[in-house]
């Protein structure tokens, strides 16, 4: 039986990071005579140049009919006027709503190799092992209205956060069992103090956090939680909050790792695939970078490893998931970076093909030893 990826590499530096992903999931198929049919299709801001719009229909008939996406980045100067009709990252949300994505996971995992690239201290981020979810279908990206209008005072602008309790309570649980699963600490965050959606989060919260008495449970005030995450990151396991707050505090703490060209992420709903699996789509948390598309200077680790995610949580392949791990880690303790890694003695500033090359080299020889 093959599997069915859906490929969707993008705008920006988008294709470049995915097809070195690519090659690196075909060896694992090959090695493991696994069945991974790769099919791709357009979304965002090419989407819009080639069929007027940023999610075409073929582009979502196939996502619905896939095991898993594999999705690179969408976006760039190009298609960024605030007037437009359609944008780039509508037909990402889009999809995400479609194919009801709720939950994003985001891994913060330090690695001691580049501990000197965070601009922080090396006794805060040294250790740091944590995962961010996200909630990623509710909350002020969808919520309406959401328009720009002509008042009375000249323009204004309206954007709505709302939250159901069903919509809330899919995602703690979701939090709380992979908490379970890891150290079993489980913080959410929310802005209660000022946002009815936020006060009705923490009260769900409070209520679930009672049928698992077996996790440590902590509310968090966004603001402060943004202060804490890089004062005492360690002191962190897994991470829930609404949709706005975790895209901006995923991207905070991008820095304890070093970059963001490192980090993966997995957007999974409800619905399983033909594997049993969660459907899930796949993707790099760094955007398109359209300033260094094209010049072969872009970091594929992130886009790497979450294809190594795609293999664990939506085809049930985790010990592959963990020999690109492996293979990543390797590469990395050998002295190899690409430009947003910075250099130093003993550092090897590569590009992201030759980056590639090394992780399918290092996959092979462990796959080899096996």
């Amino acid at each position: 039986m093959a599997y069915k990826v859906l490929v969707l590499k993008g705008d920006g530096i988008g294709p470049e990071v995915v097809g070195e992903a690519l090659q690196v999931l075909r060896i694992v198929a090959r090695e493991g005579a696994v069945g991974l049919e790769f099919k791709e299709a357009p979304i965002g801001g090419h989407a819009i140049d080639a069929f007027g719009t940023s999610l075409p229909d073929n582009t979502l008939k196939l996502a619905k009919d896939c095991d898993a996406i594999l999705l690179g980045a969408v976006g760039g100067p190009k298609w960024d006027d605030p007037k437009a009709a359609d944008r780039p990252e509508r037909g990402l949300l889009s999809l995400r709503k479609e194919l009801g994505l709720f939950a994003n996971l985001r891994p913060v995992k330090t690695v001691k190799e580049l501990i000197a690239a965070s601009p922080l201290r090396p006794d805060i981020v040294n250790g740091v092992d944590l995962v961010v979810i996200r909630e990623l279908t509710g909350g002020i990206y969808y919520g309406k209205p959401s328009e720009r209008r002509q008042g009375a005072q000249g323009r204004e602008a309206v954007d709505t956060c709302a939250y159901t309790e069903a919509e809330i309570s899919r995602v703690l649980q979701f939090a709380f069992e992979l908490a379970r699963e890891r150290r079993k600490h489980l913080t959410s965050v929310d802005k209660a103090n000022v946002m009815a959606s936020s006060r009705l989060w923490r009260e769900i919260a409070t209520e679930l956090s009672a049928q698992y008495k077996d996790v440590k449970f902590e509310n968090q005030l966004v603001d402060s939680m943004a202060m804490h995450l890089i004062r005492r990151p360690r002191d962190f396991d897994v991470v829930v909050t609404e949709n706005m707050f975790g895209d901006i505090l995923t991207d905070e703490a991008s820095v304890l790792a070093g970059s963001m060209g490192l980090l993966p992420s997995a957007s999974l709903g409800e619905e399983l695939n033909s594997a049993g699996f969660r459907v899930g789509m796949y993707e790099p948390i760094h955007g398109s970078a359209p300033d260094i598309a094209g010049r072969d200077e872009a970091n594929p680790l992130a886009a790497i490893l979450s294809g190594a995610m795609l293999l664990e949580h939506s085809l049930g392949m985790k010990s592959e998931a963990e020999q690109i791990v492996q293979a990543v880690e390797a590469v990395v303790r050998d002295g190899f970076r690409t430009r947003d890694l910075g250099s130093g003695t003993g550092v090897k500033v590569i590009g992201c093909k030759a980056m590639g090359r090394l992780v399918r080299e290092r996959l092979e020889s462990l796959e080899a030893g096996a």
